[in-house]
């Protein structure tokens, strides 16, 4: 393996222009928010106080919230499955304390406003399975929040608490909680290759152009945005490769100085067996290749430092 050729140095986080929130202001605030416990017994209006009264800009409410949803909520299998939003009323989710996207997003905005934090909900579509690229979906089938801080556009933001809460196993019988902070405030381009909007008016910048471009893609997992991989080669999920040739891969990547491990997880009857890449990193691209002898479909998941970045469903033939 090659060691990266240029190390970018993070040392705060830009929020487009709007506003420079650091690192150690998100992490005070997560820490506080863990502290305060589940608050069984209160309703949604005090809990949205409680959590956010110690913090004074609009942003790091909407952090606390955030914080708050994810840590509490646990995403309800059964009713995802089924797609099932009966329950996504915000007082259904705190008395059952799970939900699916549109409860958590339910939930996030009716916080936010009542902290006075302007916030939408966005109905949409997201895949999850490679079993659902290049799918022709009709019903919506996922919600996340979109947090308004200012006039201009560049300063609407994403918010997905469902995604940052965690996730189903792989069998999708049991939910793995598992807070990750890449759901707040999401890097745009990568969270639009993630998510596509039923109102095409709430892509918030580069986005597919159609919701048939949105299907072709890889499946983006919460890997993507540790390593802020924004783009990708193979460009479409579905690869077709004959047996023996090097299938190559190059993905646009910021956060290449943390790179210690590039792998492909490849799953064949169920079993997923591990291949450790030689890899180059040049100019904010991870570059390698893999050759795929054996005839068959394989869901193929690119793996850095371990996390799972994006999904292909290979077909050799």
């Amino acid at each position: 393996m090659k060691k990266c050729l240029t190390a970018i140095s993070i040392g705060f986080i830009s929020i487009a222009g709007f506003s420079q929130t650091t690192n150690k202001e998100y992490l005070a605030v997560d820490e506080y928010v863990k502290k305060l416990g589940s608050y069984d017994t209160l309703n949604m209006g005090s809990i949205s106080l409680a959590v956010t009264k110690n913090f004074a800009s609009k942003e790091l409410k909407a952090r606390a919230i955030y914080d708050w949803v994810c840590n509490n909520i646990a995403y309800d299998i059964k009713a995802g499955k089924n797609n099932d939003a009966s329950k996504s009323a915000t007082a259904d989710v705190l008395k059952y304390r799970k939900a699916i996207g549109s409860g958590y997003a339910n939930l996030f905005q009716d916080m936010c406003s009542s902290a006075n934090i302007r916030c939408l909900t966005v109905d949409g579509f997201a895949k999850r399975t490679t079993e659902e690229i290049e799918e022709k979906k009709s019903e919506i089938n996922h919600t996340w929040a979109v947090v308004q801080l200012g006039q201009s556009p560049e300063t609407w933001f994403y918010v997905d608490p469902c995604f940052g809460a965690g996730f189903p196993d792989k069998k999708g019988n049991t939910f793995i909680k598992s807070f990750d902070d890449g759901y707040f405030f999401s890097a745009k381009k990568i969270f639009n290759n993630q998510h596509y909007p039923d109102n095409e008016a709430w892509k918030l910048g580069d986005a597919p152009k159609t919701k048939k471009a949105f299907y072709e893609l890889p499946l983006i997992k919460t890997g993507a945005y540790n390593f802020s991989v924004s783009g990708f080669v193979p460009a479409t999920g579905i690869v077709k490769i004959k047996p023996g040739k090097s299938l190559a891969f190059n993905l646009t990547a910021a956060n290449t100085s943390a790179i210690i491990k590039v792998a492909l997880m490849i799953e064949n009857n169920k079993k997923q067996t591990e291949k450790v890449m030689n890899y180059n990193i040049a100019a904010g691209h991870i570059i390698f290749e893999y050759k795929f002898n054996d005839d068959g479909e394989f869901p193929v998941s690119i793996m850095i430092n371990d996390k799972e970045v994006l999904q292909y469903l290979v077909m050799v033939e």
